[in-house]
């Protein structure tokens, strides 16, 4: 009986080691931890852009990877593209924001 235990746990452990390693980051993807930061940060600056009384706007798209923002969609004006990008750049963990946004 004490053999089998021993195996028992040893077999755990490999699997725990595996199950751990498949949600590691690599190059082309990120940790489920990054992911779900990714989405935060991404719903936090969706809120900033529509609580600023000079965007409110839903034609803004925002898309996060690796704590990088993307911006992009159509707005009214020149001014409303430097905002977004301000307002993205205030919210805590951008790294940096890529702003593609088009004035229509």
């Amino acid at each position: 009986m004490n053999a089998f235990l021993r195996t028992a746990a040893v077999a755990l452990a490999l699997g725990s080691v595996f199950a751990l390693g498949a949600c590691a980051e690599t190059n082309t993807s990120v940790s489920t931890g990054a992911y779900i930061d990714d989405a935060v940060i991404t719903t936090k600056v969706k809120t900033a852009i529509l609580e600023d009384p000079a965007l409110k706007v839903m034609q803004i798209q925002v898309e996060t990877y690796k704590n990088v923002v993307q911006l992009s969609g159509f707005v009214d004006s020149p001014a409303m593209v430097g905002r977004a990008g301000t307002v993205a750049r205030s919210v805590e963990g951008v790294a940096s924001v890529t702003n593609s946004l088009i004035v229509k």
